[in-house]
């Protein structure tokens, strides 16, 4: 059994992924996203694994102490929510998750049926705070 991670980059376009989406909603919300992140990360969008949109990437120590790549900003449009990687710990910011609007939250994961559930302004916050706090914590060298 392979200890290599599963999500990695692909190569494949992340337009082609987004275009797919059944849900014209969840379609234009990944659109939406892919913007989002975009803006905050100054960096462009990537496909990770098949399901992943990233931005920017860190490494750190995975199992054996081999070297793991990981996108600093994700999101996926799947098939029942929009899905934010969110690194950090989100409930240490109930004043942003008080004031986002309908969501939930699950294992470094915010959870929005609709991107028209919630403040645009306090996602973006939000993901802002994120991928700060991941630079900070993962220094480029």
């Amino acid at each position: 059994m392979s200890s290599e991670p599963k999500t990695k980059p692909t190569g494949e376009s992340v337009e082609a992924f987004l275009d797919a989406v059944e849900d014209p909603v969840r379609r234009a919300d990944g659109y939406a996203a892919m913007k989002l992140l975009g803006e905050i990360t100054g960096k462009p969008a990537e496909m990770w694994g098949p399901s992943i949109v990233g931005f920017d990437r860190y490494s750190y120590a995975g199992p054996k102490g081999k070297a793991v790549e990981w996108p600093m900003a994700a999101f996926s449009p799947r098939k029942a929510e929009l899905v934010f990687y969110v690194s950090g710990g989100l409930k240490t910011r109930p004043d942003l998750l008080e004031r986002l609007g309908k969501h939930r939250v699950g294992g470094g994961c915010l959870y929005i049926k609709r991107l028209s559930d919630i403040d645009p302004a306090v996602l973006r916050e939000l993901a802002a705070w994120s991928y700060a706090l991941m630079q900070e914590r993962h220094p480029k060298v």
